[in-house]
């Protein structure tokens, strides 16, 4: 990280020693999760960025902006090949849009090396919230244990002794069973990694109904979590053993495709669609009138990323070549946020509420989320004292 940081300073230096040059417009590599299992998910993210944009006019920081939008597939080779082409030939002046956290890590180094800045919409590997920090990399959702961690004290609250846990065997996978374990009380009586994009889960359930929990962990992402929970409905299990699951695995996207086997599950995250403050509502209702359908928080983490270049770009008054500005600017964090309080911590890592969410009908009939409560107020994630920044 010494390197890094390094070229980093120096990159700073230079260009406040010569007089920067406004932008004449803002362009954005929008590179996610468009095919596949995990579409549903990048699907959201290039929405609610989308929605943000028709919000601002079409620009960032009162520049036009260009969004370039490409599917990684869900391949970290396919990210890596086009993450070149966003980078050497399109000539972005920042990415983001990235949902799996093996592909985050498989681009980062070559779009910092590029001294691009990257604003995820969603992938928080541990490895960049610590050690591994980087200047260029700032996270407008969460760090990957963040909203697990939440679930875990609130199955502790709860008064559930044992629990069985599933994950897809990849980085967001780990870090999600870490998180959970680092507040949950009781005992784990299963630990289970599947396949990443594993749909069939009949091993996996006679393992669960053979250990006997009285709650049931999930983080399966996108296709795997709808199969998933349909598959433990219909098994019966959730009769004994309470299902839970992190916002991702419990959101709107999961909810249209289940429907009402989901009831009853409980969820955390950093963001609610009934969440009181002006500028969530705004975006809630101008997404369902866009697009007909409630948002996920992959869309509100879409939305805040582009707030975030937008008031960014804005407070440097476009001169983008400055990048010790930019990163500054950044830093600030000088939006409001569709989730309300956010700040960053020394990692470029949120700081932010986490909410308990009931999977419930609405006054209007619709399966769908209620907020609960708050779980965590003003929480940090585990990793940021390792970032030298």
């Amino acid at each position: 990280m010494r390197f890094v940081h390094l070229a980093f300073a120096t990159a700073a230096a230079a260009c406040l020693a010569s007089t920067a040059m406004a932008a004449d417009k803002v362009k954005v590599g929008m590179l996610s999760t468009l095919s596949g299992p995990g579409a549903g998910l990048g699907i959201d993210i290039r929405d609610g960025f989308n929605l943000a944009l028709k919000h601002t006019g079409g620009k960032l920081g009162n520049l036009p902006a260009e969004v370039i939008v490409a599917d990684d597939q869900q391949s970290p080779d396919a990210a890596k090949q086009t993450t070149d082409r966003l980078i050497k030939r399109d000539k972005v002046d920042f990415m983001t849009g990235v949902v799996f956290s093996n592909v985050m890590l498989a681009v980062g180094q070559p779009i910092f090396e590029s001294k691009t800045f990257y604003v995820s919409a969603n992938a928080g590997p541990s490895q960049y919230a610590g050690e591994q920090c980087n200047p260029y990399f700032f996270n407008v959702a969460w760090q990957n244990d963040n909203l697990h961690e939440a679930v875990g004290a609130t199955v502790t609250r709860q008064g559930k002794q044992k629990v069985a846990l599933l994950a897809p065997n990849y980085p967001a996978g780990k870090d999600a069973l870490a998180g959970f374990k680092r507040f949950y009380k009781g005992e784990v009586v299963q630990e289970i990694y599947t396949k990443l994009g594993q749909l069939d889960y009949a091993p996996e359930l006679a393992q669960v109904r053979a250990a006997k929990p009285d709650a049931m962990y999930i983080f399966l992402p996108g296709g795997m979590g709808i199969n998933f929970i349909k598959q433990y409905v219909a098994s019966g299990l959730s009769k004994d053993a309470t299902l839970y699951g992190p916002g991702f695995s419990a959101d709107e996207d999961v909810i249209r495709a289940v429907g009402e086997p989901m009831l009853g599950m409980f969820n955390t995250s950093q963001w609610a669609h009934d969440l009181d403050n002006p500028q969530n509502k705004r975006f809630v209702a101008d997404f369902q009138k866009e697009y007909g359908r409630l948002p996920s928080l992959y869309a509100s983490q879409g939305y805040d990323a582009a707030m975030l270049i937008d008031a960014a770009v804005r407070d440097v008054k476009g001169k983008l070549e400055d990048k010790e500005a930019v990163r500054k600017a950044l830093k600030a964090a000088n939006f409001k946020s569709v989730r309300g309080a956010f700040k960053f911590n020394t990692n470029q890592y949120p700081v932010q509420d986490y909410y308990l969410r009931l999977i419930t009908k609405d006054p209007q009939g619709r399966v769908t989320n209620r907020t609960m409560g708050v779980v965590f107020k003003n929480h940090a994630d585990a990793y940021a004292s390792a970032c030298r920044m």
